[in-house]
């Protein structure tokens, strides 16, 4: 996978992480959410 495709997918990457921690009341924990997976998607 070269460096642009990726690029390419963190946008979607962000919306889909930002819908799946939406429930999630504190900023602290859904940040930790979203480096946690993006980790793994990635």
């Amino acid at each position: 996978m070269e460096l642009g495709e990726i690029e390419q997918l963190r946008d979607g990457l962000g919306e889909f992480v930002a819908e799946v921690f939406a429930s999630v009341p504190r900023r602290d924990q859904r940040a930790k959410g979203d480096c946690y997976l993006r980790g793994l998607m990635l």
